[in-house]
């Protein structure tokens, strides 16, 4: 056996020209049909019957009501998530604790949960007949179907988002910098201010981007919590669905074009936030910068 030979490296997997060729136009067709296909119809539908149904739709008390509820809901749902987030992440990857593992698994079970599963649990828990319900009714405390019982579906679905986002990454810069800073004499909070916040804010903004996208697109959770009172307890998702059933077929989809934008909105943040250094880009290059 030559040299040569020996030395030639192995053929990888879709090294031939038709493999390469052939994957490349499966992905293209399905993305094309799954992801695109979709968002066309939706844009052609909203504008179906002309601009004047779709400002009159959008316009209507019960959309605005809706796309305000949602609105509510994530103004509130996504700081709480992020404070949520940066502390448990902080938590888990500067300190060792007993339950540090567990703590792990806790924050990643909303995405392993039904959203469904997740409000007909919270209906057991806070409901009337529920765990806790008779206590909240007797201080007139009204958590579901209302506003409330809509942020804690939300803010359950939407947990995972920032805090997953940020421990690989913190996990990767490790805990020098912060030790260093503190052996300088500088406060636990000047600490997160001055060094752990400006290492991580691409990422924290990136799971930011994501959380505030799901909240306002969830719909399973919030679908059993929320009652669908129409113009009361209806967020946008909601709202969508409830004219398609009404045969106001126009009306869902021109609704449907506003979560369609946000999610388009949402796709170029992500990748001018990938480009920055956020997503899982950031945890490769944290590590190769924490190696050397």
């Amino acid at each position: 056996m030559s040299a040569h030979s020996s030395l030639r490296k192995p053929p990888r997997v879709g090294d031939a020209p038709w493999v390469r060729r052939s994957l490349i136009a499966f992905v293209l067709i399905t993305g094309a049909l799954l992801v695109v296909a979709p968002l066309l119809i939706i844009g052609v539908e909203a504008f179906s019957q002309g601009w004047k149904t779709y400002t009159a739709t959008i316009n209507h008390p019960d959309t605005r009501h809706a796309i305000m509820l949602t609105m509510i809901t994530a103004l509130i749902a996504v700081p709480v998530n992020t404070v949520f987030g940066v502390a448990a992440a902080w938590a888990i990857t500067k300190f060792d604790f007993r339950g540090r593992r567990f703590l792990l698994v806790l924050i990643e079970i909303p995405f392993s949960v039904s959203p469904i599963v997740a409000g007909v649990a919270y209906l057991f828990v806070y409901g009337l007949q529920g765990l806790l319900g008779p206590l909240f009714a007797a201080y007139d405390i009204k958590l579901l179907f209302a506003l409330p019982g809509i942020v804690i579906a939300s803010m359950f679905v939407t947990a995972p988002f920032v805090a997953r986002e940020l421990i690989p990454l913190m996990q990767a810069q490790g805990r020098d910098l912060e030790e260093a800073a503190t052996s300088l004499g500088a406060s636990g909070w000047r600490t997160f201010w001055s060094v752990t916040l400006p290492n991580i804010k691409w990422a924290l903004l990136y799971g930011v981007v994501l959380c505030n996208a799901r909240v306002m697109g969830e719909f399973g959770a919030v679908s059993v919590v929320s009652g669908n009172i129409r113009g009361q307890t209806n967020t946008l998702p909601l709202h969508i669905e409830l004219l398609y059933h009404d045969y106001q077929a126009a009306g869902a989809f021109a609704s449907a074009s506003i979560l369609a934008a946000l999610a388009v909105v949402t796709i170029f943040a992500k990748v001018a936030l990938e480009k920055r250094g956020a997503g899982r880009g950031a945890k490769k290059t944290a590590a190769s910068e924490t190696r050397a």
